[in-house]
Order: structure tokens, then sequence, then C-alpha cells
């Protein structure tokens, strides 16, 4: 990419040669782009306020390495500026795909035009009237002040100029449409114009400083003398650009592609309860583009739901932030109101539609805690929970954006849905499925670990282990929702008798369900009634849905007072609880293959009796068969059905004498495990191999974990040998989508007895020997029954003869 000269500035940008682009969404004549700049400079009335500095920190290269650990190391220290600035190590170079010359100058990108001196200093639009000159204008060189015919607030660039709702709101025109190249070029044709400064021969040879921008900028803000209007590349989706970071491995880039801080993984790596949102939803989990020019602005925002956010400069010139800690939003909303009651008074909801700025020093002497972060090229910045920031660009840059949930978001997040509550605002997502899938991953993990004697501790069951307990973080964030839940049930049954009902799985699955009344979110729980079978309540606001008979009113619950409770004690260590909750967690209510062994749980039969037999003799059988002909189960076309499967048995295992240790399909030796090849869960591009087991899970049976084998921290477990093949193929589907590989057909479904090797003929022979007597039922009386099937299915002619672990085969 080639960077322009001053001359190619000069030559491309006088207005005398510059005429506008085909595309510029019939912009008037009068919009930045087509006049010049004649508004200047005036350092001696520079407003540069003067506040302390947001810390500043350098990950070592070890420390880079695990993002969301790195974020919880320094959280104590930084949460309290509420913002802080990330200098990665000297050799994290990832390169930026928009550079590439085809986006470089062929991709165009929307605006918006920001009215710099407005961001302050207005009057509400209602009061306005057309030909009232703005109060602070003195020697405008740019005529008159114009009241726009329509106006599009930062929220919602789409809206139509036109529309009534529009016309009452303060916001930020449509621009024209740029390519980087074409927005570099104005960007730098501005700065020359509007901070030139000629010496004795009258040739501009000077740049301004960063401090020398950021004074100027605010007595634009604050004291305005000129109409300064600039353009702003803000919110770009990612099918506009699309990401400044490659999702595509090369062989020279495979870091950047995989590495936490890439934005595009960002969200949703292992820790991160956004992991547990299934939708892509823009600006939350699937970052957002920012090109800047000079004064283009930020304004004063907190991040919906208090998320935590994590912003990358790419390339350009630095970006000013300011930030206050969490601890302050309030105090910062009370100053604003305070200083720009009109605003407030014709719009509430001013400060969600961030087009407000406003000087951190009078935030200062409210005493609001204001912190400065000057950020360069190639460098983070964190924002923390319900952290208030704004700032400005101080020339041509471009920096990306996303949000990412640690547990100990999870106290915030509660936080923020209850007040959306109360401002009857709408939600971005469902804080309670996010709580509850943390529940989930943290039972596993949990689970995991007490079966330590066959399941070795690995960095991320240990870092959900670190959240529970008592008083644990995710412990508590449970604890909290349980007793909103308890006081809320207790109010609504205080003046009503509405039935309670269990409310179905896929409740909202499909169906997005929040309240009618104020938005909030009803996957916990949710108020009916039979007049109106589409609308719900939450259960604060059950009176409002109508007013029907008590007996015609119900109220949904996903889980019971008692379950909850349950679940907390589960994660407190309670093994009892442990067991009821891992047994939900691994879907063995709700799977075929193991119906009973929820009760198993739950009632503690007697200990299973073991068999004794020791079959593992040195494998003396070329075990590569070819699976290709062999029959699903289910006949469905299978991911395993379109390649081969080549299954290495390692160790026979021994049987276990119980209706859990075989289903009607196959029988599930204890210490099983055997060797299969599959796309990488990290990299889909290649095969790799992985181990499948059969584990010892106790009263719940065969446990079935499948590991990575180059990477054993990637493992799999389920009380199901289909579901826990189904993970793995998930996970393999959501990284080729991350990565942005084509879904090839083949990943529909996949065999996880096939994967496993329990429908391959040498093995299922050895297994079968272990058996002499026919103990296991279930699977000898389904085989009987259809024994010719089973002789086909079982003996395919390419089958050689020889011995697996000391069995003949036949």
């Amino acid at each position: 990419m080639e960077h322009l000269t001053e001359s190619q500035i000069n030559e491309d940008m006088s207005l005398k040669n510059h005429s506008p682009d085909k595309d510029t969404n019939m912009e008037p004549p009068t919009s930045p782009r087509h006049r010049k700049v004649l508004a200047r400079w005036l350092p001696d009335e520079s407003q540069r306020p003067i506040v302390d500095e947001a810390p500043v920190f350098s990950p070592s290269l070890e420390e880079f390495e695990d993002t969301l650990a790195y974020i919880e190391k320094i959280r104590p220290l930084a949460e309290a500026y509420g913002i802080c600035r990330i200098i990665p190590p000297p050799t994290w170079k990832p390169p930026c795909r928009l550079k590439e010359k085809t986006i470089w100058e062929h991709t165009k990108f929307p605006t918006r035009i920001q009215t710099v001196d407005l961001l302050q200093n207005r009057e509400p639009m209602k009061k306005k009237p057309k030909s009232r000159k703005r109060k602070r204008r003195r020697n405008s060189r740019m005529g008159s002040s114009r009241r726009r015919s329509g106006s599009v607030s930062a929220s919602s660039p789409s809206k139509s100029a036109s529309s009534p709702e529009a016309e009452e709101k303060f916001g930020f025109n449509s621009g024209s449409d740029f390519t980087l190249e074409e927005f570099e070029r104005y960007a730098m044709y501005f700065k020359k114009a509007y901070f030139e400064k000629k010496d004795s021969v009258g040739e501009t040879k000077w740049t301004p400083s960063v401090e020398e921008i950021e004074g100027e900028y605010w007595r634009i803000v604050e004291q305005p003398t000129d109409e300064v209007e600039v353009y702003y590349g803000a919110d770009l989706e990612n099918r506009v650009l699309g990401s400044g970071f490659y999702k595509k491995a090369d062989s020279d880039m495979d870091q950047y592609v995989v590495s936490g801080w890439n934005l595009n993984n960002l969200p949703r790596l292992p820790g991160s309860v956004l992991s547990f949102e299934d939708c892509d939803i823009s600006g939350v989990l699937v970052p957002w583009l920012y090109v800047g020019m000079c004064f283009s602005s930020f304004c004063w925002h907190v991040e919906d739901h208090h998320l935590y956010s994590l912003n990358y400069h790419h390339f350009g010139e630095p970006k000013v932030w300011y930030g206050i800690p969490g601890s302050n939003a309030t105090a910062l909303e009370k100053a604003m109101r305070k200083h720009l009651p009109d605003l407030f008074e014709e719009q509430p909801d001013l400060l969600h539609s961030l087009v407000t700025q406003f000087s951190p020093l009078v935030l200062k002497d409210e005493g609001v805690q204001v912190y400065r972060v000057v950020q360069n090229e190639g460098e983070y910045v964190v924002t923390f929970p319900r952290a208030y920031h704004a700032g400005f660009n101080c020339g041509f840059n471009c920096a990306e954006a996303v949000n990412v949930a640690p547990v100990d978001w999870l106290a915030h997040g509660q936080n923020a849905v209850e007040l959306y509550s109360k401002e009857t605002r709408k939600t971005s997502l469902s804080h309670d499925k996010l709580l509850l899938g943390a529940a989930y991953e943290a039972v596993k993990a949990l689970w995991e670990l007490s079966a330590s004697s066959v399941l070795k501790e690995n960095t991320t069951n240990l870092r959900w282990k670190s959240f529970c307990g008592k008083n644990g973080t995710l412990t508590n964030a449970i604890q909290t929702r349980l007793q909103m839940e308890e006081e809320r049930l207790a109010d609504l049954w205080r003046d009503s008798s509405s039935s309670l009902v269990k409310m179905e799985k896929d409740f909202d699955s499909n169906t997005e369900r929040e309240c009618s009344s104020c938005f909030y979110d009803l996957h916990l729980s949710a108020s009916g009634c039979k007049c109106s079978p589409e609308e719900y309540a939450c259960l604060r606001h059950s009176d409002d849905l109508c007013s029907c008979e008590e007996k015609d009113r119900f109220v949904l619950v996903r889980y019971t007072m008692d379950e909850l409770r349950s679940l907390v004690r589960a994660l407190e260590g309670e093994m009892d609880d442990l067991k009821i909750w891992a047994s939900k967690v691994w879907g063995t209510e709700h799977s075929d293959e193991n119906q009973n062994k929820t009760g198993s749980v739950i009632n503690e039969e007697k200990k299973l009796e073991e068999g004794s037999f020791d079959l593992n003799i040195d494998l003396e059988l070329d075990y590569h068969e070819d699976l290709k002909e062999e029959v699903s189960t289910s006949g469905e076309l299978t991911a395993s059905d379109n390649f081969d499967v080549l299954v290495e048995p390692i160790n026979l295992g021994f049987l276990v004498f119980g209706k859990l240790w075989c289903n009607k399909h196959a029988i599930f030796p204890k210490g099983f495990r055997s060797r299969v090849k599959f796309y990488n869960v990290l990299d889909p591009t290649r095969m790799s191999s992985y181990i499948s087991e059969v584990l010892d899970a106790g009263l719940m049976g065969p446990l079935f974990r499948v590991t990575l084998e180059e990477s054993p921290d990637e493992c799999f477990f389920n009380a199901s040998v289909q579901q826990c093949w189904e993970m793995v193929l998930q996970r393999v589907k959501d990284r080729s989508t991350n990565l942005g590989l084509p879904t090839l057909s083949r990943f529909k479904s996949i065999n996880g007895l096939q994967m496993f090797g329990f429908l391959s003929p040498s093995i299922v022979q050895a297994i079968e020997a272990l058996d002499p007597n026919h103990k296991l039922v279930e699977y000898w009386n389904h085989k009987n029954q259809t024994h010719s099937e089973s002789k086909d299915h079982f003996m395919p002619s390419n089958c050689s003869k020889g011995k697996l672990f000391g069995v003949d085969l036949m």
C-alpha cells in the first residue's frame, strides 16, 4: 500500500479539480466533501483538559498467550480506572487484510457526517427555529447554521432522513461512500487545511501534536466559532469491509488466525460466557470496524449489557480516549443532566444515542473520576463493565472492536438487565441463558475433576473450578439470581394463586421471549394466560398481561426453586447435587441410549459388578479396515460415511456387567481406547488423530471421552457415545464458520458408535468375546433378533482373518 505525498493531496483535493464521486449518497453540494475547509485552528484558545492517565500494561510473550487470563490478571489494577491500554509484545505484528489492494482501492464503505461543534453546544431540536443562528458562533466562514431537514442517530444510521422520528432527534446525517484510499486522501486534505501553518516563505512545514489537536478539539466542542463537519466510518459491519484480522490460516500467519487477541475469536473464547450465545450478534460477538479522520468522535456511552470491550488500532494516527470507572457511571449521568438539562428533557435516553460529547474537565469538577488514554497503532484498549468512555481521532486511522464477557462480568450483566427493565429498554442478549450456560460448563468441569483417577486436570476445567465453591464468582451469580426469583414468585403468589408449570426446554429456542411490558428476558421464567398463548410477561408484570381469572393464568419455570438451590450446592461442591446436575448437563435425561441413567444417579443403585477379563494382548491384525460400506445405525448420511473411517484399537478394556454398560447396538468396555482421524477442531483444514475412551463415572455408568491427541486440552465428554462425537463435529463446524471455511455436506451428522470403533467388525468380535455367557442382555437380545442383518453388517467381504487382543477373528 502506497501512502500519499503532499503534492498528491493538494492535486486531488483542490476545489477546482475535485469532482464528487458518482455514489456519494446524493449529498448536497454544501456537504463537507464538496467544499473547502475554511475553519482554522485557534491555538490561543485551546481547551485541552488536564486529567490523569489510565494505566498502561505491557504483557510478556508468556502472559500474552492467554487473552482472558491476562485480562483477569490486570483487572484488579485497571478496573478502578474503567479503561486501560495494552501494548502487545514487539513480535505481535498481525497483518491487516484491509491493506490488500482489492479492499484498499475498490471496496466502498458508508460514512456519517458529524457536526463536531454541535456535539455539546446545541439547543433542543423542538425549540430551535430553522432560521436561528448558533449562539456561540463568531466570524462564521461557512455561512449561517442550518437545521437538518432530517437527521439520523448514531445508533440507527440507515433511518430515513425525512422520517418524523428523525425530525425530533439530533443525530448524524449519512455521508459519502469512500474506499479506504479515498478516505485517507480526504482525511489528510482536511487535516492539512485545518491546521495550516506557514513559515516566512509561505510553505507549510508543520504537523500538530496530539496535545495540540486535543486542545483544539475541545475548543470546538465547548466554545465553537465555526462549523466543523467531518466524516466517520463508524460501526461498520462485517459484511461491509470485513475484519482487519485474517480468519483463514496461511502458513505465515497461523498464530494470528487462532490467537485470542484476534477479535474474531475473543468473544467465544473458553471462559467468556458469550460463548453460550448461539447468534452472531453484530457489534457484540462479531467485530465492528471504525475508520476515522481528524476530530471524528465517539461520544460518551457504555457498552450494551455493560460488557467488557476490546479495541485494536490497526493502522493510522492515534485515538484519544477518556474513560471513567463503572462505579462513577451514575455520577457521570447526573453531571450531564445537570449541565445539559434541556437536551435530557427533550430526550431522556440521550446517552443511548451516542451523539452527545461532554468535557472531561467539567466532569472532573463535578467529582467524576476521568482518565485519559492515547492509543497508537498496534495497541489495544480495554473498557470495563459499565465504564462510560468517549474520545476522538487525531487523523486517518482504522480500529476494530468487539465485546467479551469473562465470568466476573455476570454480576454487572445482571445489574444491566435489571436497569434495562426499569427503563423499558430492549436487551441484546439473554442474560439468564448465558448464566445457566456458564453453570452447566462449571458442572461439567467439577464432575470431570471429581473423577481424577481417570480424568487428568486441564487448564479449562481448573479455570471453571476457580469460579465455584462457596462465595465463588459463578456460585454467587447463581445465588443472586435464585434470590431474585424466590422474591418475585413470593410477591406474585401473595396476591394470586397462579399454577406453576414446567417450561418446555425449547420455549425460547426459536422465538425471542420477552416481557410484553418491560422487555425483560424470559429464559428462566414467564407469566402467561390461556387468553394470549403467544404473549408473556415477567414475574413483576404478571398483572399487566391481562385481566383474566386466576384459574386461566400460569407461571412457566425452567427450573423449580429446589432445582436452582441444588445447582448452587452443586457449584459449592456437594457431591450428591453435583451428580444430579451432571446427569442433567450430560443430557442423559434425553438420551435413548441411556434412558435409565438419571434414575441410577438419583436412586443410587447398588454398585455394578465388574468383570475380570484382561485380554489386552499385542495386536496381531492389520486393523486399518475400510468401513466405507458399513451401514449407519440411523440410516442417515453421516460425516463418517463420507470418508474412510480407520479405527485403531489401542486398549480393549474389560466388561462391567450392568444395564448402563451396553445398549442394543454396542457393548462399552471400561478402559476401552481407540484412535481415529477426523477434522482438527482447531484447524479444520487438516485431519488429526483423536483418542476415544470409555471411562468409569461411578453410578452414572460409562463416560465417553474424545481427545485431540496433539492438544490434550481439547477434549469432549458425554454420557452418550453419540453426543460425544456430535460435540466434536459441532466444534469443527463452528471453527470452520469462524475461519470462513466452506461447510461441507459431510458435516451434516456423524455416527458416534462408528467413530469409537464399536461398528468395526474386528473390534466388535473382540468385545463380544469378553462376554461368552451373554450377560449383557440388552445387546445380545437385539443381536439375536436381527441375526441375519448383523451377519451382513459385521462381516464385510474385505475383513481379513487374524487375532485382535488374543481373540481369533472369523
